[in-house]
């Protein structure tokens, strides 16, 4: 796998740069969608509550979809399953562009997201198989241009609503996908399903509706509306269920929970959850801080925000690169300590903290998450044998899935009970940006679980 130099072999590059254009259009295409709902909306006369469906019927659809990813892996090949989930992405943009009615464009987008949620997954999972012990350095450099699309959907989206139909908005991912999809087809190598077994429909029935209710559960909960507890409640009753059946039935069952019996897994999965939960949380928070608190307009928040993105950007090769020599334990720490160090000048801030200050810090703060996630993540995979990748990248991406949301969820809600609570607002922010620093802090403890040195690589390794 390495040259002679240390470096990584240009195939893997390659095979990198095919696998991140999945992931890619799917993040593009998620917050153009998010910029277009109001037209959306207007084009269909239908009101929010309705149109709101377009992404959350894909965010739901998406959690449906991820507890497969292991068994189709082991079932069906990596490159088969991304390669299909592709095409089917961009087969469900030309109908969602097509659609005449919203109840058709939230059925296509529905199907949308069960392919495009396979996409990032499918991408983990062939590098780990193919960069081995640079994985951290690979995925690191590879993940660049997929936050590139993040940072430019919405202006790309507003340029789109700007001088054409929201149409494009779907139909701009179709020849762009094609090619994108023509290049994975001829550079990803084949690979033939590892471990066949049958699917585990008991255990399906269990954690993908439980996963589906937790999600809705949470997004209902920070709105404050009604049924959310009922939700989670029912979505606890089915995760305990699934943990009960994957105990029971550990080589049949679609998340082997036998792998966070390893210190490092465990640690890796926690460290996951807890950055995508700072990330997330973050983003909640602190426009709403400078709009809210600050009395700041739109352009100007989105202006003073820029550094965040611009330092997670540039974390991203600089650390994933330095984890091969320090290992996950020193870098992924020390970018919750930079994570934590670039929230709390806001718990502190006052009226007259100088804009230029928070913004630097938001500097610091985005290279600090940049720097948690890619090796934490590589530290997972070297820590399992190869036939074992499946069922990690399942259990890897659920944790960073709902990170965000569960952060988001509670953020509000803590923000909502402090502001109520608090003689100004300024005094109910700093009280939910404190709750967001203990986050940072728990992911400082949770990394320091992380390997001390590069680790062994067992991705090669039989079980």
């Amino acid at each position: 796998m390495d040259t002679s130099d240390g470096g990584v072999e240009r195939k893997v590059w390659t095979i990198a740069a095919a696998c991140a254009c999945g992931p890619l259009m799917s993040g593009l295409d998620a917050t153009m969608v998010n910029v277009s709902l109001a037209s959306i909306g207007q084009a269909f006369q239908s009101p929010l509550g309705t149109i709101q469906w377009v992404t959350t019927g894909y965010l739901l659809a998406l959690a449906l979809a991820l507890p497969l990813t292991g068994w189709l892996v082991d079932r069906v090949g990596a490159r088969r399953i991304f390669l299909g989930c592709f095409a089917g992405f961009i087969v469900c943009s030309m109908l969602a562009s097509s659609a005449t009615s919203a109840g058709a464009l939230i059925a296509f987008r529905v199907a949308q997201g069960i392919a495009g949620g396979l996409l990032a997954p499918m991408m983990q999972m062939m590098m780990a198989r193919h960069a081995g012990r640079q994985m951290a350095r690979v995925i690191g450099v590879a993940a660049m241009p997929v936050m590139i699309g993040q940072m430019l959907g919405p202006s790309l989206g507003g340029l789109i609503l700007a001088y054409l139909d929201w149409r494009w908005i779907f139909f701009v991912n179709v020849p762009i996908g094609m090619l994108a999809i023509a290049f994975a087809w001829h550079v990803l190598p084949a690979d033939e399903p590892t471990m066949p077994r049958r699917l585990d429909l008991a255990g399906f029935a269990l954690i993908a509706p439980g996963l589906a209710l937790l999600l809705q559960g949470l997004a209902a909960l920070a709105h404050g509306e009604s049924g959310a507890i009922l939700s989670l409640a029912a979505s606890a009753g089915l995760l305990a269920g699934f943990a009960i059946h994957a105990t029971r039935r550990p080589e049949q069952a679609l998340v082997d929970l036998r792998l966070f019996r390893g210190t490092t897994f465990r640690a890796a999965a926690a460290t996951q959850f807890l950055s995508h939960a700072i990330n997330f949380g973050g983003q909640l928070l602190i426009p709403l801080y400078f709009l809210n608190v600050r009395q700041l307009s739109p352009a100007h928040a989105g202006l003073l925000l820029a550094p965040m993105a611009l330092g997670f950007f540039f974390a991203l090769p600089i650390m994933s690169r330095l984890s091969e020599r320090l290992g996950a334990r020193a870098i992924s720490g020390t970018g919750a300590m930079l994570a934590l160090a670039g929230t709390l000048p806001f718990a502190l801030a006052g009226s007259e903290t100088p804009l230029a200050g928070l913004s630097l810090a938001l500097l610091v703060r985005g290279f600090g998450i940049g720097s948690i996630t890619i090796p934490s993540a590589a530290a997972a995979y070297a820590s399992v044998p190869r036939e074992a990748l499946g069922h990690a990248t399942t259990a890897i991406n659920i944790c960073q899935r709902f990170g965000g949301p569960v952060a988001t969820a509670g953020l509000a809600i803590c923000l909502q009970f402090a502001i109520a609570r608090a003689t100004v607002p300024a005094t109910g922010y700093a009280v939910t940006f404190w709750v967001l620093s203990a986050l940072a802090a728990l992911a400082m403890i949770a990394a320091s679980y992380l390997p001390g040195r590069p680790a062994v690589d067992r991705s090669n390794e039989a079980k």
